[in-house]
């Protein structure tokens, strides 16, 4: 059994107008939460596409920046998201569910991050940067997951992963969503 994911990484919140499902801790994904038609030439059983979306307002007085707000959500986009229902099972869901999971470890890095910004007037360069660099951080860890999984393969690994993934959204749970 392949998996492969798919991670949509997106510069602003209100690029996409296709619908999405925000991370939260009370809710896991589902097989009907996988909208798009499967890839029936692909080996992989399921896709998921995530990503971390930025949108941030910027005041200034007399020209110089005063203050910034940032918003910063780990999203999952069912309509880029597939699954072959004859492969799939609880197993595979479970490792799909653990790719969003990392995308919201990786909102709340960003977050952190942001929080220790002052205002300056390159602070959107900063921001943008910012985002490249998590997006970078987060597509080498969920490559990372892949690789040492198997794909979900090798049960011992999905289960260190998904317990160092717990313990890592705790650590940084000052900073999830709202």
């Amino acid at each position: 059994m392949l998996i492969r994911t798919c991670f949509v990484l997106c510069c602003f919140l209100l690029v996409h107008k296709e619908p999405v499902i925000s991370w939260r801790d009370s809710y896991k994904l589902t097989w009907s939460d996988f909208k798009a038609t499967p890839d029936n030439q692909s080996n992989a059983v399921a896709i998921t596409a995530s990503g971390i979306t930025l949108g941030f307002s910027i005041k200034q007085t007399d020209g110089k920046v005063v203050s910034f707000k940032t918003e910063i959500d780990a999203h999952f986009y069912p309509e880029q998201s597939w699954y072959k229902p004859e492969k799939a099972n609880n197993h595979v869901l479970q490792h799909e569910q653990l790719h969003f999971d990392i995308t919201e470890l990786y909102a709340r890095k960003f977050r952190y991050r942001v929080s220790k910004l002052k205002e300056s007037a390159n602070i959107k360069r900063i921001l943008q940067k910012l985002h490249d660099d998590i997006n970078k951080e987060l597509t080498s860890v969920q490559n990372s997951y892949d690789t040492e999984t198997n794909y979900s393969r090798h049960v011992n690994a999905q289960a260190k992963w998904q317990a160092y993934i717990k313990e890592e959204i705790k650590k940084y749970s000052k900073y999830k969503s709202n």
